[in-house]
């Protein structure tokens, strides 16, 4: 059963555009979910209506009261974006684990082999990374990594510049180099929907800034590096997180991870966690 932290998050549960009209099944934190789509969209469980939010194109719920609104991506509202949502993929591990993969750069190379990364350039630099008290996120500033084809608008390898922002622990922000204009950046969201500990789905989107590619292009360059990544999220072992001392050893380039763990301990959330399993 979740606990009072993972209860009183908003998550992602659906494409607004997927949603049938009349009533369909979903499920989050272990628990059944009917949702309703007529005149409007209702989200029930239990016999109670839940609090919805229709945001970036996605259906949003809570099994409990968070105790703010859902994370504010200002990009998502600039006009001449590209919205490009990449489907949902299913995958067996806990949510917790997608986020830390997706915070995890020293994969690129060998896991993303001359997409994201290629072997000799295989070091992570030193990067900052920090708990900002004021808005309760974990931001990882001042990534770069050598990437051979750092997105589906690139020509060559590039230097990337990456900013991480973990704003729940289950919603994750990528800012990135964009190939196309120099002073912005690309934005890549991922939206994990837990379903149970051990089983998520992922909710992939990107606002781009990109006028010339397909959609369905894009969609592909981003699954098939999230396709990638899932082969060893489900390989993992332990499934869920580990959240005990000394259970993993850390190095200088998971200073993320070390981040991130230690925030979810601070807010007592525990769901897909191994502390949540005992």
């Amino acid at each position: 059963m979740a606990e009072k932290a993972a209860l009183d998050q908003w998550y992602c549960i659906e494409n607004l555009a997927d949603i049938p009209q009349g009533e369909s099944r979903n499920r989050l934190l272990g628990t059944d979910l009917s949702v309703h789509r007529d005149e409007r969209i209702v989200v029930t469980a239990k016999g109670r209506d839940l609090p919805t939010r229709q945001r970036y194109g996605y259906l949003w719920t809570s099994l409990g009261e968070p105790p703010s609104d859902v994370p504010s991506i200002p990009e998502a509202e600039e006009p001449d974006r590209r919205y490009v949502p990449c489907g949902a993929i299913a995958v067996k591990a806990s949510g917790l684990r997608i986020v830390e993969n997706f915070l995890d750069m020293a994969h690129f190379p060998f896991v993303h082999t001359d997409i994201l990364g290629s072997e000799p350039h295989t070091e992570v630099e030193h990067y900052d990374c920090e708990i900002r008290r004021d808005v309760d996120e974990v931001w990882a500033t001042n990534c770069t990594f050598v990437q051979p084809r750092a997105a589906l608008s690139a020509e060559g390898a590039i230097k990337t510049d990456y900013i991480y922002r973990i704003t729940t622990p289950f919603t994750v922000l990528l800012y990135k180099t964009c190939p196309m204009a120099a002073d912005r950046w690309d934005v890549i969201c991922l939206f994990v929907q837990p379903l149970d500990p051990g089983r998520c789905r992922a909710h992939p989107v990107m606002f781009l800034i990109d006028d010339e590619a397909r959609s369905a292009d894009l969609i592909g360059f981003q699954q098939v590096i999230f396709l990638q990544d899932r082969i060893i999220l489900e390989n993992q072992r332990p499934v869920l997180l580990p959240l005990e001392p000394r259970a993993e050893i850390p190095t200088r380039a998971d200073a993320s991870s070390v981040a991130y763990r230690r925030w979810l301990k601070e807010k007592g959330l525990v769901y897909g966690t191994t502390l949540g399993a005992a």
